[in-house]
C-alpha cells in the first residue's frame, strides 16, 4: 500500500509507514480525522487503495490489509462495515476538505473523511 511514489514528510521509511498506519486506522475507526494537507493527501491514497481492495473481500485481499493494518479490530472493521457500504461505487471513497491554518505553526489543515 506504501509505495514509492509516497510525499517523505521529512520522516525515515519506518516512522512514516507507522504515521500512516496511525493515521489510517483512525479514519477507518472514526469516519474522519483531522491533519495537515499533505498527511491528509497521502492518507487519501492510502485509504481508498484499502477499501478498493477489501471491496474484493477474499483472504488474500485481507492478508494484505492486514499487513498494513497492524490491529484486528481495523481490519474487521473495514471489510464488515466500510466496504460494504461503497458496493456500487468505483472510487472515491474519502474526500479532503481543507479547512483552516494551525494556530501554532500556520500549517493548512484539513477533514479526511469517509464518503458516505
Amino acid at each position: 500500500m506504501l509505495g514509492s511514489a509516497t510525499r517523505k514528510l521529512n520522516r525515515d521509511t519506518g516512522e512514516r509507514k507507522a504515521l500512516f498506519r496511525d493515521l489510517v486506522s483512525a479514519l477507518i475507526t472514526h469516519g474522519r480525522i483531522e491533519t495537515t494537507v499533505a498527511k491528509a493527501k497521502e492518507t487519501k491514497k492510502i485509504t481508498d487503495g484499502l477499501v478498493a481492495l477489501a471491496l474484493r473481500g477474499d483472504v488474500a485481499a485481507r492478508r494484505r490489509a492486514a499487513r498494513l493494518l497492524a490491529d484486528p479490530v481495523v481490519v474487521k472493521r473495514l471489510f464488515a462495515e466500510v466496504a460494504p457500504k461503497y458496493q456500487r461505487g468505483r472510487g472515491g471513497y474519502t474526500r479532503v476538505v481543507r479547512t483552516r491554518a494551525r494556530r501554532g505553526d500556520a500549517s493548512e489543515m484539513a477533514i479526511v473523511e469517509l464518503v458516505s
